[in-house]
């Protein structure tokens, strides 16, 4: 059961109460950004939350068990410390929120309401709305090791072992928002970067980090393919660094990297086809030993 401090509950029992809504916002970068639906500024534990923000609360859910629950936090991308190019390169992705209620003409007499992270961010013409998911949201996410064919690890992480080279590269062409031609890659047969992770280095993009959908190299043109589209329009002369990328598969771990024995997969894992097919007369090898020996 939530306590409430004495003095906010003897103001909440008054016919009239002095009330506002403050959020703080955790960014992935560690920035801190303070708003309030209060038509003046307030500051408390070192945040300024800010007002005429635009910002808006709607209804917030609780659920009974491990159900997420939450709510919704709408503005305008016009609200101080918030733009829609910070949204689109996921500054904002899985952000702290913390929500306070205050008696904003004595802010000693506040509440903690709830606190969660960021969901998913839903983006118009000049408005946003965010999701706020609690914290049973971790018990939707997949931890520990899984057991499966392809490779669990993430390339040249510390379970992988590979050291990874970025290449770097400029635009020479581009379609403005998920094609782009790059001379410089022209040295590497195609699909060498499918799967690799691009990162721009300069231009209205930089920062902005996605995957690449597709490498094609055909004909002396090499072409990316990205599989999200930058804030920004990509423009000729933009510059970005590109890693290789990796299938998951054991065969590539090993012909690609000579890393097959860092491989963190199981590929020798029977498919469904070979659990569900049953056994047929004649069938042999089937008594319990290895299938690849």
């Amino acid at each position: 059961m939530r306590e409430i401090p004495a003095a906010l509950a003897t103001h909440l029992a008054q016919g009239a109460t002095t009330l506002c809504r403050c959020w703080s916002l955790t960014r992935r970068d560690g920035a801190v950004l303070g708003f309030t639906d209060h038509d003046r500024p307030l500051s408390f534990d070192g945040i300024v939350f800010a007002a005429a923000t635009g910002l808006e609360a709607a209804e917030s859910a609780s659920e009974l068990g491990f159900a997420i629950g939450g709510g919704d936090v709408s503005g305008a991308l016009a609200a101080i410390g918030l733009n829609e190019a910070d949204i689109a390169r996921g500054l904002y992705d899985d952000a702290r929120v913390t929500v306070w209620l205050v008696n904003w003409t004595d802010i000693s007499q506040r509440l903690l309401l709830e606190t969660g992270f960021v969901g998913e961010i839903r983006r118009g013409d000049a408005a946003f709305t965010a999701e706020v998911r609690g914290h049973a949201k971790a018990f939707d996410e997949e931890r520990g090791r899984l057991y499966m064919r392809s490779c669990a690890a993430d390339l040249g992480g510390s379970r992988c072992g590979v050291t990874l080279v970025p290449v770097e590269a400029g635009v020479a062409s581009s379609d403005g928002r998920l094609s782009l031609t790059a001379p410089e890659l022209a040295a590497f047969s195609g699909g060498h970067f499918t799967g690799g992770r691009l990162v721009f280095t300069s231009g209205g993009n930089l920062g902005f980090a996605t995957e690449v959908k597709r490498h094609a190299a055909a004909g002396g043109l090499t072409s990316l393919q990205l599989w999200q589209a930058p804030p920004s329009t990509i423009q000729a002369g933009d510059t970005f660094l590109v890693t290789p990328g990796c299938d998951k598969s054991f065969a590539t771990c090993q012909a690609k990297f000579g890393n097959g024995i860092n491989f963190r997969g199981f590929p020798h894992i029977p498919g469904n086809d070979f659990i569900i097919g049953g056994v047929r007369p004649g069938d042999g090898g089937l008594d319990g030993g290895s299938l690849f020996r």
